[in-house]
This record gives C-alpha cells, sequence and structure tokens, in this order.
C-alpha cells in the first residue's frame, strides 16, 4: 500500500509559501518554488481586511489539533484550507473534496476505511516529529 505524498512543515515553511504566493499572484503564470502537498499541523489560517481595504490579509495563528493544508502541486497555484481533524485534512488533499462537499460523506468513510493503515502511519510520523521538536520553555511572569 502506498503511503501519502504529502511533507509536514513548520509554521516558518508556510509562511514563506504564503508570502511566495502572496508574490506571485501578480504573474500570469506563477512558478512556485515547492509545488507539492503539505500540512502544519497545530496552526490555522485566518484572514481579515484591514479596515478600507480590498485586499484580505492572511495571518497563521497557533491553535492546538487545529490543521492547515497547502496545495500547490501543480506549482502554479496554492490552495489552503482549516482542517480540525488530520483525516479530514489528508482527505482533500489526496481527493480534493471536503467532507462537507455534496456526497462526499459517503466517499469520505469508504475512504477512510480503504487508507486506515496509511492514516495511522501519517499520524505516528507526526508524533514523532513533535518529539523530535525542541520543547517550548514557558517565561516566567512575576
Amino acid at each position: 500500500m502506498s503511503k501519502f505524498d504529502i511533507t509536514l512543515i513548520t509554521a516558518d515553511r508556510a509562511k514563506g509559501m504564503l508570502t511566495e504566493y502572496k508574490d506571485q499572484r501578480k504573474n500570469s503564470v506563477p512558478h512556485l518554488a515547492h509545488p507539492g502537498r503539505y500540512i502544519l499541523p497545530d496552526y490555522k489560517l485566518t484572514r481579515r481586511r484591514a479596515a478600507f481595504k480590498i485586499v484580505k490579509h492572511t495571518f497563521l495563528t497557533p491553535h492546538y489539533k487545529s490543521y492547515v493544508a497547502m496545495d500547490s502541486d501543480n506549482g502554479h497555484t496554492l490552495w489552503f484550507h482549516n482542517f480540525g481533524s488530520l483525516t479530514e485534512a489528508l482527505f482533500w488533499l489526496e481527493t480534493g473534496l471536503k467532507i462537507s462537499d455534496t456526497d462526499s460523506h459517503s466517499n469520505y468513510k469508504e475512504w477512510v476505511t480503504k487508507h486506515t493503515d496509511n492514516i495511522t502511519a501519517f499520524k505516528d510520523l507526526l508524533r514523532e516529529t513533535k518529539k523530535a521538536q525542541p520543547k517550548k520553555k514557558k517565561a516566567n511572569h512575576k
């Protein structure tokens, strides 16, 4: 059974991808430096409009047990969505569907059943990655 071709990334890498995508949007045929499919764990995307500006600003904010899925596989466009479940993020990256899409709920259940081993392996990879990261020290407040 094949594994998912999806990479876990850090917040710095995700911010770099968002910045690159914003810079490339003015090109008629943008070429992104790192095409592929990515998941950023423990973050979510927020969008807000500055007062009297039309441009949307996209930010990454820490959010425990939340996942940002980013797809730039075609090398020209960056699609991204927030997910509350790692399995739903994997499903979207693999199929292009969200479980809220029409008729995808049954597809989601079937997909999860068919890919249980790969999902478990990806969750294990996420756990190993988190264990390997240095622990953040809490600031002492007086």
